[in-house]
């Protein structure tokens, strides 16, 4: 048999980091080959090459996915072309079982490790990262256009990697970094237009075959459609398999989101939904009650303010996406908001709620002006670690 002659893979320098809850694959973009240093066609398909998709199998076994929307993700960073940041940071959601990548929203558990990247990786100015103490990164959310202040441990003139900070849904300790989202509501029409698209603090929302129940649709830190668990059947104290191994239950989440999609004018056909799978999220709430994460430890109710469970990529998250502790920190700002009344009411500038892995606590500083909400900042910690770095291969 003759032996067929393909081209060599190409070498690509990148670095490995989980971030938050979530893990991905980082790239300066001046690293990247000349067709993907721009968005389209070219770029796309590298990046779904680097993960390892479209796999019709669900395991990424050819490629750096991890096959979950925790660790589907790619992360391109550059100096910043915006005046006062350090850092322009693109963030790519990549499809499992589908060619594509929604490049919609944020991610907020890769924000501090693309603050650590651009320490690392030569994009801050070397002026501003102290020998030893706290470097201040500002990043540019390229995806949004929102200013994301990241605040880096730093010693002996390097990141601190390592520390006594415990984060539910991580497995060990690290240092801390602690995160400003600066006005994290909507502005752009993609957005919805502003953080309640439809004005309302509470919406009916119908969704035909499946019903009409009450619903909070918010867009801060990422578009998400806050549902009451109680409505839809559930406790809030379901863990992944409770949902994720409901084929049915899924298709219903699914469907929910799509017809929330629409009512926030993200997408104007319903059809459209498949195609915008990283945005708006789904989350269901519920009153603080008793559980075990899935780790094995006891949340108690009264450790807690609410429950929060929510979807992303059609499947309940082993944690809680950032971007959606932000949504879940502005709503609880606010009276009113089926989060806020989940949470017991009234003003609240900080709340601690319970997920699938544990807990998590986020702080938010809303108020209203000419009785329209504004939040000028959520406040929310994470850490962030460099798992392996290097090249990545792709084929050509």
């Amino acid at each position: 048999m003759s032996a067929t002659k393909y081209p060599a893979q190409i070498s690509i320098p990148a670095c490995y980091m989980r971030g938050g809850t979530s893990k991905g694959v980082f790239f300066r973009l001046e690293d990247l080959p000349a067709p993907a240093q721009i968005p389209g066609p070219a770029r796309d398909a590298l990046l779904l090459r680097v993960i390892g998709s479209p796999d019709p199998y669900g395991k990424h076994i050819d490629g750096m996915g991890g096959a979950t929307s925790s660790t589907s993700k790619t992360v391109i960073l550059s100096k910043s072309t915006q005046a006062d940041h350090d850092v322009d940071y693109l963030f790519g959601q990549v499809a499992i079982d589908a060619p594509f990548i929604d490049w919609s929203g944020n991610c907020g558990n890769l924000t501090a490790a693309a603050a650590a990247f651009a320490i690392s990786h030569g994009l801050m100015d070397a002026a501003r990262i102290p020998q030893n103490g706290v470097c201040t990164v500002r990043i540019w959310q390229a995806n949004i256009g929102k200013t994301i202040i990241a605040h880096v441990p730093i010693s002996q003139g390097q990141v601190q990697e390592i520390g006594d900070f415990e984060l539910d849904g991580v497995t060990f300790p690290a240092a801390e970094i602690q995160l400003e989202f600066i006005d994290p509501a909507a502005e752009e029409a993609d957005g919805g237009g502003s953080m309640f698209p439809t004005g309302n603090l509470v919406d009916r929302l119908t969704v035909p075959g499946i019903g009409s129940f009450d619903a909070t649709l918010i867009n801060a830190g990422i578009p998400t459609v806050f549902i009451r668990a109680e409505d839809l059947g559930y406790q809030g104290t379901e863990l992944q398999d409770d949902i994720n191994n409901d084929s049915a239950a899924l298709a219903k989440f699914e469907t929910i989101r799509a017809y929330g999609a629409l009512k926030m004018g993200l997408i104007t056909q319903l059809e459209e939904a498949a195609s915008r799978q990283h945005t708006p999220k789904i989350a269901l709430v519920a009153k603080p009650k008793r559980y075990i994460a899935s780790g094995g430890k006891t949340v108690a109710a009264e450790d807690i303010d609410l429950l929060v469970r929510a979807l992303s990529m059609g499947k309940l998250h082993h944690a809680m996406m950032g971007t959606a502790a932000v949504a879940i920190g502005t709503a609880t700002a606010i009276p009113g908001t089926l989060v806020n009344l989940a949470a017991g009411g009234g003003q609240k500038t900080a709340v601690r709620f319970g997920h699938p892995s544990g807990t998590l606590r986020v702080g938010a500083q809303a108020s209203q002006v000419n009785g329209e909400w504004t939040v000028v900042k959520a406040l929310m910690s994470r850490s962030a670690r460099v798992l392996m770095e290097g090249v990545v291969k792709v084929p050509v």
